[in-house]
C-alpha cells in the first residue's frame, strides 16, 4: 500500500475457473460459504491488479451474504487505504477485527496502516498482536514489521529482538539482516555487524536482494570501522549514483564535512 512503508499481507487469492468476471461466482452447484470465498478471492484478485472499483463490487456482494465476514472486510480496508480514503479504511480494519479479533494478517496490515499515518506506538501494538499466533505463515514478514516500527519509535533493544525472532524463522530476510548488522554496529559488536552484513551480501550477490540506502550506509560505516578506504568509496559511490535524494546520502556527505 502507498507510503506505508511495510508489508502489506493478503491472503492467497484462489484461482476462480474461467474469466474473472462476476458471474463466475454465482455458478450453480456453489454453496453459500463457497460463494462467499469466491466473491472475496475475486475481489482480492481485483486489489491485486489495482482494479479498485471491481475490488469493491465484489467485496460488497460478499459482504451482502454476510456482513461480518473477517476477510471480505479486512480486503474492503485494503482497497480504500489504496484509494487514500482513509477514514473508511481504519473503520472497516476496526469492523474485520471485531469480526475476527485473532486474526494476524489483519492485525498486521492495520498495523501498516497506522504506520503508514505515523501513528507509530499504536502500529506497534497492533504489528505485536500480529506476531503472537505461532502458526501464522507470514509471522516472520509481521515480526520484520514489527523490528521497523520499534525502529521508529527509538526502542532499538525490541527492534533487534524483532529482528532476531524474523531470523529464526527465515533465516534470509534482507531487511532483518540490516536491522540487526546496525544494531551491532551501534552498540559496538563491530564481528556482529560485518557478520549479519555479509549474510545479506551473499543474498544480494545471489540476486536474491538489492541493495537499498540503507545498507549502503552501513556498508560505508562498517569500511571505515574496518579501515577498508577502498570499499567505503565504493559504497558511497554506488549510494550517490543510486539513492542521491536519500536520508542517508545525506548522512553520508555531513560526515565527510
Amino acid at each position: 500500500m502507498k507510503g506505508s512503508g511495510l508489508v502489506v499481507l493478503l491472503a492467497s487469492a484462489v484461482l476462480l475457473s474461467g474469466c474473472a468476471t462476476q458471474s463466475d461466482t454465482s455458478g450453480s452447484g456453489r454453496s453459500p460459504e463457497e460463494t462467499l470465498e469466491a466473491y472475496t478471492s475475486l475481489g482480492i484478485q481485483y486489489l491485486q491488479a489495482g482494479n479498485t472499483v471491481n475490488a469493491k463490487l465484489s467485496l460488497q456482494r460478499a459482504l451482502e451474504l454476510d456482513d461480518d465476514y473477517a476477510p471480505a472486510l479486512s480486503t474492503l480496508a485494503l482497497v480504500f487505504q489504496t484509494e487514500q480514503e482513509y477514514e473508511l479504511a481504519e473503520q472497516y480494519f476496526r469492523s474485520a477485527l471485531q469480526a475476527d479479533p485473532d486474526s494476524a494478517r489483519i492485525h498486521n496490515n492495520y498495523g501498516a496502516f497506522l504506520f503508514a499515518q505515523q501513528r507509530y506506538s499504536q502500529a506497534c501494538q497492533q504489528l505485536q498482536s500480529a506476531t503472537e499466533d505461532p502458526f501464522y505463515s507470514g509471522r516472520a514478514q509481521a515480526l520484520e514489521n514489527l523490528g521497523r516500527c520499534y525502529q521508529l519509535t527509538q526502542q532499538d533493544d525490541l527492534a533487534a529482538q524483532s529482528f532476531r525472532r524474523a531470523l529464526a524463522i527465515n533465516g534470509n530476510r534482507p531487511l532483518s539482516l540490516i536491522g540487526l548488522a546496525q544494531h551491532e554496529l551501534d552498540t559496538g559488536e563491530l564481528a556482529s555487524a560485518s557478520r549479519y552484513f555479509e549474510r545479506f551480501l551473499d543474498l544480494v550477490r545471489s540476486r536474491r536482494t538489492e541493495h537499498t540506502a540503507a545498507s549502503l550506509w552501513l556498508g560505508i560505516q562498517l569500511a571505515r570501522a574496518e579501515h577498508d578506504t577502498s570499499k567505503a568509496s565504493t559504497y558511497a559511490l554506488i549510494l550517490k549514483n543510486t539513492y542521491p535524494e536519500s536520508a542517508e546520502y545525506r548522512r553520508y556527505e555531513e560526515s565527510t564535512q
